[in-house]
């Protein structure tokens, strides 16, 4: 059996402890033969027999402890070396004490309790370098994630999953509603002020192309410096209208756009004939041939962003997450509700577990003791017990010296 360090050093703290121990009998044996021929009838009578009963008892509570692990002097006496011959119903007496008296839901509870994990938690992430930590190790996670996530696996959950599933579904009032939603949040503004935006870019910056486009259209009856006056005139007023409708938030032209998408929203919730068409459309939308290929195209788009901001340390996406991650922390910390929703909602999941699965838990103690040679078993667990067995020889070794001046000096008297 091959020995960690941590073995090592344990093995060596039980050979010394040996070492007294055997110093002590040793010690006793050599008083013993000194004084075997000297008169008994006064002191070294007490001595003489205190050392006959320190041997007694070192021997006796060598052949206790050492009978745990093995065979004294190798001789097979019967009920020796227990640990070895009963390996496998130790482990089962193991995990039964350690599932009875550690595994319960009680005394889970009350340890989680007296823990404080909610507290302990938040002053932990409210600091920066720990915050820190936390994001990083969830980039490792995420990065490995993202690095398993095949195009092909994209395009088989798009085409087996996503997809069929979208088809299968109504979503004419559900996109009503969301459509409605929107407009009654006026949430799609920004989106409308952007599109305004752009195009009064547009029109600013290219109002040769613009009139080139009307005065292609203008009627070849009508002479043309009547048209280029008219197509001038057009592209003046359609900048400043794009112009006042961007910059006046109740411009009947903005009512005029809600009200239509209200109607929209409306018809999409209770027109069978416009839910029909809706769904007519979304079908062919979703099975045609490119748009798994669209699909594709949008997750290489967004994992290649995703990688980038995750590979930048100073990138916005993880400063962000980090002073998400020293928020949190100082909820925990200041919100006591909170801290104990977190006490609670682990207590109840450590719960859980220990009820569903602490007889499987506990298993590990005695598949694993089960799994190992009856002499490997027996001195793995005499590196960690035996030291402190080797005070039962030590103690032997007084006692039974104590034991012999108490008896020597009562027969004395009698």
């Amino acid at each position: 059996m091959s020995l960690s360090p941590a073995d090592q050093r344990r093995l060596q703290r039980l050979r010394r402890m040996k070492a007294v121990a055997l110093g002590l009998l040793g010690a006793a044996a050599v008083i013993y033969l000194a004084t075997l021929r000297l008169d008994h009838s006064g002191v070294w009578g007490y001595v003489n027999t205190m050392a006959e009963a320190a041997m007694v008892g070192a021997l006796a509570d060598w052949f206790a402890v050492t009978a745990l692990f093995r065979h004294p002097l190798g001789i097979p006496i019967p009920h020796t070396a227990i640990i070895p011959r009963k390996k496998d119903e130790l482990a089962g007496s193991l995990q039964s004490f350690f599932a009875d008296n550690f595994l319960t839901e009680d005394v889970v509870r009350e340890r989680i309790t007296d823990a404080r994990l909610g507290r302990r938690l938040g002053g932990w992430l409210r600091q920066e370098d720990h915050a820190r930590r936390v994001v990083d190790e969830g980039v490792r996670i995420g990065r490995a994630l993202l690095g398993r996530v095949s195009d092909d696996d994209v395009r088989s959950l798009a085409r087996d999953v996503l997809l069929p599933r979208l088809d299968r579904e109504p979503l004419a009032s559900v996109g009503g509603a969301l459509l409605e939603g929107i407009v009654a949040d006026r949430a799609h503004q920004g989106f409308v002020d952007l599109i305004l935006r752009e195009t009064r870019t547009w029109l600013a910056k290219h109002p040769t192309q613009f009139t080139a486009m009307l005065h292609d259209r203008a009627p070849s009856w009508a002479p043309n410096f009547v048209n280029q006056r008219i197509v001038s005139a057009l592209y003046w007023q359609a900048l400043d209208w794009v112009s006042r409708v961007l910059e006046d938030p109740g411009h009947p032209t903005r009512r005029s756009f809600d009200n239509l998408l209200l109607r929209i929203a409306n018809d999409l919730q209770h027109d069978p004939a416009v839910q029909a068409r809706f769904e007519s459309l979304k079908g062919r939308l979703l099975t045609h041939r490119q748009l798994e290929d669209a699909v594709v195209s949008l997750w290489g788009s967004v994992r290649v962003s995703l990688e980038s901001a995750l590979d930048n340390p100073d990138s916005a996406l993880r400063r962000r997450a980090a002073e998400a991650v020293e928020k949190l922390g100082e909820s925990l910390r200041e919100d006591d509700a909170l801290a104990a929703r977190i006490d609670a909602t682990t207590s109840d999941a450590a719960a859980y577990l220990v009820t569903s699965y602490g007889h499987e838990l506990s298993s590990v103690i005695s598949h694993t003791i089960q799994r190992w040679d009856g002499r490997d078993a027996s001195r793995r667990i005499e590196f960690y017990v035996g030291r402190d067995l080797q005070f039962i020889r030590i103690n032997g070794t007084v006692v039974g010296a104590l034991a012999g001046l108490i008896i020597h000096a009562v027969s004395q008297l009698v």
